[in-house]
């Protein structure tokens, strides 16, 4: 956004429709919080990660903001609009996790046992966050590479869709970690490993947008990417057509839920999720890589 306020204040910061994204994220975000803190009420690891989530993207926006109202992010060895256009598909995907696990956990339509008063802050608190959510995606939206425009590459399709893949990854490893049993074959654990590598990958090569170092590298950066996306689309295969079969062939493991099985500490749970987020994210790789095809990479903007 160009400044129109003068060499010191940019008021396009606040009269743009970005600028007004971001005012709204701030406006929505701080209710949602505070209607929280003040009366809805959190608990557990759930709870804990909503309010994590409310704060976060509340206190990097503010950054945000005020960098482009003062120009002070031309201080900052930072490739500004990779930042920006990161962070805002991250906020998006952490505010829609928040905005669903709130209600969810903690929204009943009766009063009884937490009080009629408790239920209207977590009902208008799981609202502003709907709201939130919204706000973070329009931002997303008013962002992303035009056809035929010169931007930043966090903020075309194939960086984008960097961010949404890490963020899967996360969520496999939240049901690896819950007693998934990945361990009890070398198979599984080779998936683990293709899992690992990708995310890893995937966020050095965000790492490396972000902090506009890309240029200073000593390979060509642009068909480094391209190349690795080929390979986590490979890693990716190889994992999809494993993991299922180490968990749900009758040789294997279980091709049905153990009728025992306790909910929330079911490993068969935890291998169905890891599935389904292993296609996904497969599906991700694939479309990254057809998109990465048409981009050219921008590391100064």
């Amino acid at each position: 956004m160009e400044s129109t306020g003068g060499p010191y204040l940019n008021t396009a910061a606040v009269t743009s429709p970005v600028g007004i994204a971001r005012l709204l994220q701030m406006t929505f975000g701080c209710a949602t919080f505070s209607l929280v803190a003040h009366q809805g009420g959190f608990s557990a690891a759930y709870g804990t990660f909503c309010m994590f989530v409310w704060t976060f993207c509340f206190a990097i926006t503010v950054f945000i903001f005020t960098c482009e109202f003062t120009h002070l992010h031309s201080c900052l060895s930072l490739s500004w609009g990779n930042f920006t256009a990161a962070f805002a598909m991250l906020a998006t995907l952490m505010s829609v996790t928040a905005a669903v696990i709130y209600p969810l956990y903690f929204v009943q339509v009766g009063c009884y046992p937490i009080g009629c008063e408790v239920r209207d802050f977590r009902i208008a608190a799981s609202v502003f966050a709907g709201l939130l959510f919204v706000t973070y995606a329009t931002e997303v939206f008013l962002t992303r590479a035009k056809p035929g425009q010169v931007t930043s590459y966090m903020a075309t399709v194939s960086g984008l869709l960097k961010i949404v893949q890490a963020f899967v990854a996360c969520i496999i490893f939240g049901a690896l970690v819950n007693d998934s049993q990945y361990g009890k074959y070398v198979a599984t654990q080779w998936c683990v490993a293709v899992y690992s590598f990708c995310f890893v990958a995937t966020v050095v090569v965000v790492a490396f947008s972000v902090t506009g170092k890309t240029a200073l590298l000593w390979f060509p950066f642009e068909r480094s990417v391209v190349i690795y996306t080929f390979v986590a689309v490979l890693l990716y295969t190889s994992a999809a057509v494993i993991w299922p079969v180490f968990c749900f062939d009758s040789k294997y493991g279980s091709p049905r839920r153990p009728s025992l099985c306790a909910k929330g500490k079911c490993p068969w749970d935890s291998q169905l999720v890891i599935a389904i987020f292993t296609y996904v994210n497969l599906l991700l790789y694939v479309l990254d890589l057809a998109y990465s095809q048409r981009i050219r990479f921008v590391s100064h903007l």
